[in-house]
């Protein structure tokens, strides 16, 4: 199965001695993008990604000097809360490898991005409505380019089964009537007074926790995701459907 994950705000660009290196697949878009974003001031970015002023400057920064910035492996570089279930440095080198070939990570401004991937830091988020000569947002930029992507590398690793880690406005970048895959999304929910609810900080730590467990295991069953049981989440079969795998666990405060 192949797995996709959105990516982080968050970055740490401190490197990752003797881990192996590639490059995006979608360099060529990528630098577009950044031609593109190269003629926004700081008050632009500030009102497309709705940002502080001072993050809006940092990105002017960014985008100026890309392709001369430091470069880090995507999933040791990223470092918001789906990284911090994923804990991609305690991967060993086989897992890695495995993951290499099945974990996708969708990006605003890289497209798709395998794990060991290069990557300058930036901020482009997917929700962001960047005109360019394709359309009025990312959305329309990247067209079916993801999905068309996905579809060749499960041919590659042999599947025809997408497990959705990544949040809504990420996945909503690869184009559904172009996947060719059966997409199975897992859902967390914390059980507070009896009702179950998604909180966005521990849904998106399961996420990674999620990939990680497929990794690690090398899963190949559908089934088999069932028996994800990081930080006390269970599978519950009563509201799952087949392409909803809903885990529950009671409201936790960490």
């Amino acid at each position: 199965m192949l797995i996709v994950v959105s990516p982080a705000k968050k970055l740490d660009m401190n490197q990752v001695e003797d881990a192996p290196r590639t490059e995006p697949e979608f360099m060529g878009d990528a630098g577009t993008l950044v031609k593109t974003a190269r003629e926004l001031k700081a008050g632009d970015l500030k009102k497309l990604m709705g940002i502080s002023d001072n993050l809006a400057a940092l990105n002017v920064e960014r985008f100026r000097d890309f392709g001369n910035m430091p470069r880090k492996q995507a999933a040791y570089a990223f470092a918001g809360d789906t990284y911090q279930g994923l804990e991609a440095e305690s991967l060993d080198q086989d897992e890695m490898s495995w993951a290499q070939d099945h974990l996708r990570i969708l990006s605003g401004l890289y497209g798709i991005l395998r794990p060991l991937d290069e990557i300058e830091p930036y901020r482009l988020e997917m929700g962001s409505r960047l005109k360019t000569k394709r359309g009025k947002s990312l959305y329309d930029f990247w067209g079916d380019t993801l999905s068309k992507a996905l579809n060749l590398q499960a041919n590659v690793v042999g599947t025809n089964v997408l497990v959705n880690c990544a949040s809504q406005e990420y996945f909503g970048a690869v184009d559904q009537k172009s996947l060719k895959l059966k997409v199975v999304t897992p859902v967390f929910m914390e059980v507070k007074d009896g009702t179950p609810k998604v909180i966005s900080f521990f849904a998106k730590r399961a996420r990674g926790a999620m990939a990680r467990f497929i990794i690690q295991n090398r899963l190949t069953e559908l089934d088999a995701l069932q028996g994800f049981d990081s930080g006390g989440y269970k599978f519950d079969p009563d509201t799952s459907t087949e392409n909803r795998l809903v885990f529950l666990r009671d409201y936790a405060t960490d």
